[in-house]
Parts: C-alpha cells; structure tokens; sequence
C-alpha cells in the first residue's frame, strides 16, 4: 500500500510532520508513507490557471494519483484549518482521482476542535472516504518527543499502530471484503 502524508504545517519542527515521520518509523515493509514536501510551493489557487497548473500542482496531483490512501495531519490556527491544507485542497477540489480516496485526518493537539471538525467536513464534501479508525487526536504539540520517541512510546505509538492498522485493513462499506479460498 502506497499512502501519501499532507502536513498542514510548514514548519521544520512541525509536530504534525513528527506524526507523520512516526507512521514511516512503524509501518512494515509491505507498506509505505511518502510525505509529500511541495505544498508551501503550491500557488494560490485561483481557477484561471487550473487549466495550465505549475509543475508543484501537477507534483501534488500525481502523488495523488499514486497513492493508494491520504494522510493528513494538519495543527489548528485560530479555530480553522490552516492556509497550507486549505489551499491544498483548493487545488484537490475539481481534481478526480482524489475522489474517493480512503483518508486519515491526524490532529497534533489536544485541545483544537474546530480545524478537526472543519477538515473532516471539507474532505466529506470532497468525497473523500474519512477511515473509522484513522482519524483521532494524538497530542503531541506540547511535547518535545521525536519521530523515533514517539514511535517507542507506551501511550502514543499504540494511536499511531491504530492509524496504521485501519489504513491497511480499509473496506469501503460498499465494497465486500475480499474472498479468499480455504
């Protein structure tokens, strides 16, 4: 399984990039998270020019297509989602292979709810499918904890195991789940 992590922060020390670094450290080798790192080169969207997108848009559009499930994790700025997703997803909205994508939603903090809320409903609205499972809170924006910490850690490496667990074992209700001969 090919899965693409967005993180909705630009930061280097980015608490939601740590998350995402904490699914690369945890997932087997079957598996794979590529973080995707173009999205402060994304311009702003504006529908004149999605019809001749830049080369980061056409970047993001095909690691889109690649990817067999999304990521985001994404902090809260002044109870919205923040510029950096929301712009992303300007860029998703007419984009068809991103419809019906099984996605994640990690939220780094424990306190935010609107931004969580606000992304899940616009992922909704975009047709993406949310994962029962995968999309949760794993507070870690008042720590200092590393990737490798967090992925060893006995309270949120288990959260971390969850995502990735649900991820891998997704079956859209309208789907049935594989037969396999016994």
């Amino acid at each position: 399984m090919k899965i693409l992590g967005l993180c909705g922060s630009l930061r280097k020390q980015s608490r939601s990039l740590v998350l995402l670094q904490a699914i690369q450290i945890l997932m087997d080798e079957e598996n794979e998270l590529v973080i995707f790192d173009g999205l402060g080169s994304l311009p702003l969207f504006n529908p004149d020019i999605e019809g001749s997108p830049s080369s980061s848009v056409l970047a993001l559009w095909s690691a889109i297509e690649k990817a067999d499930a999304i990521v985001f994790a994404s902090p809260e700025y002044a109870h919205g989602v923040t510029g950096t997703i929301k712009n992303a997803l300007d860029w998703l909205v007419g984009y068809i292979p991103f419809a019906g994508k099984p996605v994640a939603v990690l939220n780094p903090s424990h306190r935010s709810e609107h931004a969580d809320a606000a992304l899940r409903e616009i992922l909704r609205t975009m047709a993406a499918r949310l994962i029962p499972g995968a999309c949760l809170r794993v507070a870690v924006t008042s720590s200092k904890l590393s990737a490798q910490e967090i992925a060893t850690d006995s309270e949120l490496a288990p959260l971390i195991h969850r995502v990735i667990f649900s991820l891998e074992n997704y079956v859209p209700e309208d789907e049935e789940p594989m037969q396999t001969d016994a």
